[in-house]
């Protein structure tokens, strides 16, 4: 009888070899997302300007999901892709009580935002668009709500100590693979779709398009 105890496993591909996928986004947490689900995908950082994304939609009197989306476009039209890849851009709106939140630029603003959110749920409008060629062939929205327990000032400074600069790239002020699962009572919704990419319903749009395995 052979010895297979050596014998190594090769990955089994699960999407198509060709077109390829970009993902327009510089976030670390999407591209673990898309590595961790075995999607294969180049990653360019998309440079646009945010803030007159949504000065814009705010001012034309528009929802957080619709401005998460039109930031989502603008992300997968300004990046260079190969003619016929499938282009994937995302992005994300915080909103409590009506008050649109940034990502922090500062620890000392990052302190400002969680002391609003502290001991009140909160939504995440998380958009995400599937592009080829500069035609919108898919778009989604998801809306996780998260509710923040009442945590006293003594932990949110040893929050703050322990994730540093850490959070100043997320718009929430947390990251839920790290400390900030601490800050949370109860969570509703897909956890990939806090952290910046409803991976489920991408993965649907994939196969939809024939990328992925049916």
């Amino acid at each position: 009888m052979p010895d297979d105890s050596n014998l190594v496993l090769k990955p089994v591909p699960l999407q198509a070899e060709s077109p390829p996928i970009v993902l327009a986004s510089r976030s670390s947490a999407r591209r673990m997302l898309l590595e961790s689900a075995w999607i294969r995908a180049d990653y360019r950082a998309a440079d646009v300007d945010e803030h007159a994304i949504r000065a814009t939609c705010r001012a034309q009197g528009h929802d957080a999901g619709h401005t998460a989306l039109e930031l989502a476009v603008a992300k997968a039209r300004h990046i260079a892709a190969p003619p016929g890849a499938y282009v994937i851009g995302a992005d994300q709106i915080l909103t409590c009580n009506d008050t649109w939140f940034d990502k922090p630029e500062t620890l000392k603003e990052a302190r400002s935002h969680l002391r609003q959110l502290r001991g009140r749920p909160h939504t995440l409008h998380t958009a995400v668009v599937l592009m080829r060629d500069g035609a919108t062939l898919w778009r989604h929205v998801a809306c996780p709500v998260l509710h923040m327990r009442a945590f006293s000032d003594s932990f949110l400074d040893r929050y703050l100590q322990v994730e540093g600069d850490a959070i100043l790239s997320c718009v929430g002020c947390y990251r839920l693979e790290g400390a900030g699962i601490h800050l949370f009572s109860r969570i509703d919704g897909e956890q990939a779709a806090i952290m910046g990419l409803p991976l489920l319903a991408l993965l649907e749009a994939l196969r939809a398009q024939g990328i992925l395995l049916q």
